[in-house]
């Protein structure tokens, strides 16, 4: 990688680059704090000879522009796309993207099959992400255990690096097929165009891994790719213990050699949520709510930050990755045709989530003076009105909204700290009693630290980001994923968190 990139260098006048923290044949992944918006994010940086091929930056710039149009908690949030020219003409192209926390299922799954609850609820989660995708017209093209994060908040499914528009020519220029082999659609290797039922292939082998340990049909080139889909046997799940008949016929179906014949990511989405356990959602995705907390410019990175990238997927600091420092960061696409990508992700550190827990509300705030009336409380504080509703999470429909508050901000409304203080209490109670959903929690929440943090630090004005945080909770409801109870709590105290004193 170029010389001129180094911890301390600030592209686009906007992000400072921490510490690499991945690498693969295309691009190299950095740690990096967006001075404006005062956040760390992961820098995909594409190396300097292929940056330097505008059909390269042009490749990068769609993937950006892909991902960017998919707001969905279990696609990988793209935040921005940018070149910067230096004094020699050298160009250098990047995308950025959030920073997430997590491990890669093709990790994972070098221990052995998931259990088939955990791989029903991954494949899940995997399907919805791809239906989203097909309905904005965007083929992924390379669904692999690799471009799929498991995080707290459920998993991420990474890398639109190869993605196209559906019905756009399945090749490269050279007439080349993209992708990695084993998860590579039939069809494909006949150059037939890009369609949604190629990627519903792909899940369905990810799927069959999950639940076996194995690809159905093992191949690391093309030519293996055909010999396998020549010779080799239907794949069965006969094996699996105590799996439902109806995901085994929806896997099966998915590995249909007729594309027509593949139901679609809905479909398959419908069926393995219809066979999720009760107890499948996890309990612990308050953890994930501690992001990492901004590192001064130019400041060299912890040596225990977690994950892997927003680290979409990546891992760096594994073998094969960056420095290592255990910071994670996105990972989107860096395997040419035709190879399979391994990118071991980084592992949360035990004493990270022992302490978690226990610090989830001081990790939010930022430090204030050592007054006692400005002091943070050492866990959440109890929302504002009691006993939260223990009935079964409610759904609002979509064209709900929040009725804004019209009261004044009362008097109690205190100091920043204490009022924000109050506003995550009353996340972490929606959360325990199933009112918010898990990944709106977590953005919740970092959207409160993030204003806190400007505000507190005297860079804005509190009006604007409470309006902001407002608007978020309004969205949030009309998607569903919070109750309208919650709603109309959360944005009374966020109301009052307007009325504080900075």
């Amino acid at each position: 990688m170029k010389a001129g990139l180094h911890p301390g260098r600030l592209l686009a006048r906007r992000y400072r680059l921490l510490d690499q923290i991945g690498a693969g044949g295309m691009s190299v992944i950095w740690r990096a704090h967006d001075e404006v918006l005062d956040r760390v994010v992961a820098l995909k940086v594409l190396a300097p000879s292929l940056a330097a091929d505008a059909r390269f930056r042009d490749m990068v710039r769609e993937e950006a522009r892909a991902a960017a149009q998919l707001v969905h908690p279990h696609v990988t949030s793209v935040h921005d796309y940018g070149e910067t020219v230096a004094p020699d003409g050298s160009i250098t192209s990047f995308v950025v993207m959030e920073l997430l926390n997590g491990e890669e299922l093709e990790l994972r799954l070098t221990e052995g099959p998931l259990p088939w609850a955990e791989a029903v609820q991954v494949g899940t989660q995997v399907a919805d992400a791809l239906a989203a995708a097909h309905r904005l017209g965007i083929v992924h093209r390379d669904i692999t255990p690799a471009n799929v994060m498991m995080t707290g908040v459920g998993v991420k499914v990474l890398d639109f690096g190869i993605a196209t528009r559906i019905g756009a020519p399945d090749e490269d220029e050279d007439g080349g097929t993209f992708g990695t082999p084993a998860y590579v659609a039939p069809e494909r290797l006949d150059g037939a165009p890009a369609q949604p039922a190629t990627d519903v292939y792909s899940l369905g082998v990810l799927l069959h891994e999950a639940l076996t340990g194995r690809v159905p049909y093992p191949a690391d080139t093309w030519e293996q790719l055909s010999e396998a889909l020549a010779d080799g046997r239907p794949p069965t799940l006969a094996e699996v213990p105590e799996l439902p008949p109806a995901v085994a016929r929806i896997c099966l179906r998915s590995l249909a050699r007729d594309p027509a014949d593949r139901p679609t990511a809905r479909q398959v989405a419908t069926v393995l949520n219809d066979h999720l356990l009760p107890s499948d959602p996890p309990t612990t995705t308050r953890v994930s709510t501690l992001t990492l907390p901004p590192a001064a410019p130019g400041a060299p990175a912890a040596p225990a930050a977690p994950g892997a990238p927003g680290a979409p997927g990546g891992g760096p600091g594994a073998p094969g990755g960056g420095p290592g420092d255990g910071s994670a960061a996105p990972a989107l696409g860096d395997a040419g045709p035709g190879r399979s990508r391994r990118r071991p992700a980084l592992l949360l550190i035990a004493a990270v989530l022992a302490v978690g827990v226990a610090l989830a509300v001081a990790a939010l705030l930022p430090e204030q003076p050592s007054t006692p009336r400005t002091q943070p409380t050492a866990g959440p504080v109890a929302p504002p009105s009691a006993n939260p509703p223990a009935t079964e999470p409610s759904r609002a429909p979509a064209t709900a909204s929040v009725r804004p508050s019209t009261s004044p901000p009362t008097s109690q409304a205190g100091t920043l700290v204490e009022a924000a203080n109050r506003v995550d209490g009353l996340i972490g109670a929606g959360l325990t009693a199933g009112e918010i959903r898990a990944d709106v929690g977590l953005d919740l929440r970092n959207e409160l630290r993030n204003l806190t943090a400007a505000v507190g630090g005297g860079r804005n004005e509190l009006a604007p980001p409470v309006a902001r945080l407002r608007e978020k909770v309004a969205v949030r409801l009309g998607e569903g994923g919070i109750s309208p109870a919650y709603a109309q709590r959360l944005d009374a105290a966020i109301a009052e968190l307007g009325a504080a004193r900075v």
